[in-house]
This record gives structure tokens, C-alpha cells and sequence, in this order.
């Protein structure tokens, strides 16, 4: 029986939907993950415990483990693990990315490079160390810019500057995220900052699956909550899209061509395209497939999830005859209105009972300390819908938040500064 190996950190949210998907199968999952104690209530089919930092300690991990438990497919949850699960994969012989291609795909600068030298819409970019003068920095920029760190996912520390003055904080801001624990690296590019022309338009997301280089596009979704600044919190994406049929054939496109310039030549990929007018920009290609919980939107064939797609495709079994289901689904990403601890949460039943709502998930508990974007990465949770129009899940998913109420308790040294 094949066996898979999972790799996930503590953080993440995927791996129950992975586990649920490998059970569906009856495949059985070995689970890598960061820590130890995050691993006993999920009852894989064994464990390894990962320094995720030390890659040639991780894949030597691996590789011993697999002498012993052969393994049939690397898979990683999140971003944290992509690079890691390349290079094991490349090791153990198994089907696999290009690893090049995953750190290109997990630079932002190394993708803006790439996308230049293959001639692909790419706004003009400078790469900034973090120790370099915001103030000269802001003599020379073009405005409107965004400042971005290399490497941070979801919008995490990405800013838009009118002008100096705000370049200046946002240059500032994003430097001290870099030096919090748990986010400062010691690489020479993330204590870099990429400073970048904004481009107008509007934001779609792709979500796709490589095979022998070959991209299918398995859904686009819309993001209709405009995403211009300062900060760019993703809230509600609806699929199918709503674009005109020449603008989902340029996003299309724009994102194989990404694709193919980086390298990506099998497994998951979620892009990010800007549309202005008939033109698409990508602006990102993972290596991984949709984050959060989000992947509940997406349902292929007779009620296939997207890990189950990902763990068929990993394991070589043919997936083109999985179509995503006719329905329009949606989901929308709570976001965290002010920083504090989470103290209540009411009106969860009532948005339950807004038609088209299938779900609503809190995923932060109840006296968690709760950051909101730039710095924060996390959502206060999830609301999922499907209905028989994109226009319909729109409206059930902004129904059901207007019924949620959060009580965020003022952080300590708020209530102390009074």
C-alpha cells in the first residue's frame, strides 16, 4: 500500500483536511511536522519529528526513516515545507518540483527576476536591506509603491506608499516585523525588503495542478473586496470567476507562463494575478495549494476534496476526469479589526442560518492573543458558502459576517498607557 509522508509545522491548518483526504483513500500518511506534542491526536501512520530550518538534517531524517517505511510521495501543507519536501522528494526518487524552481517560487525577488527575464508583465522592483536609509529610499521611489519582505505569506507585512512620508513608516514597520521572533531569519534575503511599482486593477487568485509541466487550471476565484492599500487583507473569494471570458483567458495565460518560467514542472500551484483592463500580472506563484482553510470551497468529481485531488495526483493516479463541481462556492477569511485578546464570540448559529451558508468556523480560541495585518498572519476564522450564482454566495457570506459580533479585550499596555 503506498504511504505518504505529510509535512506540516504546528501552525498550520491543513493537516486534518490531508488526513481526512488520506482516510478517504485508505493511504497511509506519515506526518512531519515541527514539534512532537502537535502529532499525538492526529494517529498518522507514524511520525517524524523535523528541524525544518536544518534541511540537510531534515532530508537526512527522511531519507533514513524511508529505508525503513518506503515512502511514495512527499507532500507539504503549507509554505514552510515546499523547499524541504523538493528535496526529499529529489532524494528518495519520487515525483517532484524542481527544488530551484520551489526557492524561486518562494522568493518574491527571485520570482520578479524571473517573470522579467521571461518578459512577462513585472512592475519595475528593487530589492532594499533592511539597515539601508527609508529616508534616501524615499527620495528616489516611485509612488505609488509597495513594500513588501521576501519571503512572508498572506499579505503579511506588504504596504502601499502614496509618498515618502508614508514609505518612510511603512519601510520602518515592515523592518521591525522582520526582527520579531519567529519571523527573523538570518539569510541575506529575509532581512531584505522589495520596494515595487503597485499596479491598478483587480486581484484574482488561480488554483492549479502541474503535470509534466503542464498546468490545469482547477478554479479561479474573485476577490471582490477591493485590495488597494495600505494594507492588502484578503477577505471573500468566490469561484467561478466573474471576469469576462477574454480577461480568465489572460489570467490563465499570465499564470502558465509563470509557471513555466519558474520552473514548476508538477504539483499543486496557487497563483495571484492583478487584472487591468485585458492585461494580467502574476504577481505570485506557490508551490502549494490554496491556504487556511480555503480548500473547503473547492469540491471535484462526486464530492472530492482538493487534498484528496493533491494526494491522487502525488501518488500518480490520474486526476483529469475531476472537475470542479457546477455550483458557485465561496469562502470569506474573517478578518482581525484591532489587535487585543479574543474574549467573545456571538451570532456563530444565526450566520449558520443565512441560505447558501454552509459553515462558519472560529478558528482562533476564546483568549488568544489576536494581531491584525501587516504584522498579524492569522484570521479569526472562516465563513463558507454555496449557492447557484457567484452574486449569491457573495451576499450570503457578507449576511453571515454582519451577524457575527467579536469582543477583542484591549492588549495590556493599551490598557496600561490610559
Amino acid at each position: 500500500m503506498p504511504r505518504v509522508l505529510l509535512l506540516m509545522t504546528v501552525t498550520s491548518y491543513r493537516a486534518g483536511a490531508f488526513l481526512d483526504a488520506a482516510r478517504s483513500l485508505g493511504v497511509p500518511v506519515v506526518v512531519g511536522s515541527d514539534r512532537e506534542q502537535a502529532l499525538a491526536p492526529l494517529h498518522p501512520d507514524g511520525h517524524l519529528t523535523l528541524d525544518f530550518a536544518d534541511e540537510p538534517r531534515a532530508v537526512s531524517d527522511i531519507a533514513a526513516f524511508a529505508k525503513a517505511r518506503p515512502l511514495d510521495a512527499v507532500i507539504a501543507a503549507d509554505d514552510d515545507g515546499v523547499i524541504l519536501a523538493a528535496r526529499a522528494a529529489e532524494v528518495l526518487g519520487l515525483a517532484h518540483a524542481p527544488v530551484a524552481a520551489v526557492r524561486a517560487a518562494r522568493s518574491k525577488l527571485a520570482s520578479r527576476k524571473t517573470f522579467a527575464r521571461a518578459g512577462l508583465p513585472t512592475p519595475r522592483f528593487e530589492a532594499v536591506p533592511v539597515m539601508a536609509d527609508p529616508v534616501s529610499l524615499a527620495r528616489r521611489a516611485a509612488y505609488p509603491c509597495v513594500l513588501k519582505p521576501l519571503h512572508l505569506a498572506a499579505s503579511r507585512g506588504v504596504i502601499r506608499a502614496n509618498e515618502p512620508k508614508e514609505l518612510i513608516a511603512a519601510f520602518t514597520r515592515i523592518a521591525a516585523l522582520l526582527r520579531q521572533p519567529g519571523t527573523a531569519a538570518a539569510g541575506e534575503e529575509e532581512r531584505t525588503i522589495l520596494v515595487e511599482d503597485y499596479i491598478p486593477g483587480i486581484e484574482v487568485a488561480v488554483e492549479g495542478i502541474v503535470t509534466a509541466g503542464r498546468l490545469r487550471v482547477l478554479a479561479v476565484f474573485d476577490k471582490p473586496d477591493p485590495l488597494e492599500g495600505p494594507y492588502f487583507e484578503e477577505t471573500i473569494y468566490v469561484t467561478p470567476s466573474r471576469l469576462s471570458t477574454e480577461q480568465q483567458e489572460a489570467v490563465t495565460a499570465a499564470t502558465r507562463l509563470a509557471v513555466a518560467a519558474l520552473g514548476i514542472t508538477h504539483g499543486p500551484v496557487h497563483a495571484e494575478v492583478r487584472v487591468e483592463g485585458d492585461r494580467a500580472w502574476p504577481l505570485e506563484i506557490a508551490p502549494r495549494s490554496i491556504g487556511g482553510l480555503c480548500s473547503k470551497a473547492l469540491r471535484f468529481g462526486d464530492r472530492v476534496s482538493l487534498e484528496e485531488l493533491i494526494l491522487r495526483h502525488a501518488l500518480g493516479i490520474d486526476v483529469s476526469g475531476l472537475a470542479r463541481e457546477p455550483r458557485a462556492a465561496g469562502v470569506m477569511m474573517i478578518p482581525i479589526p484591532r489587535a487585543g485578546t479574543l474574549a467573545e464570540v456571538q451570532g456563530i448559529e444565526s450566520a449558520r442560518g443565512v441560505p447558501g451558508v454552509e459553515d462558519v468556523r472560529i478558528t482562533i480560541p476564546i483568549g488568544q492573543e489576536v494581531v491584525p495585518l501587516p504584522e498579524g498572519s492569522r484570521y479569526l476564522g472562516f465563513v463558507f458558502a454555496r449557492a447557484g450564482s457567484p452574486a449569491d454566495v457573495e451576499r450570503a457570506l457578507r449576511e453571515a459576517h454582519t451577524l457575527l459580533s467579536f469582543e477583542i479585550a484591549a492588549p495590556p499596555h493599551a490598557v496600561a498607557g490610559r
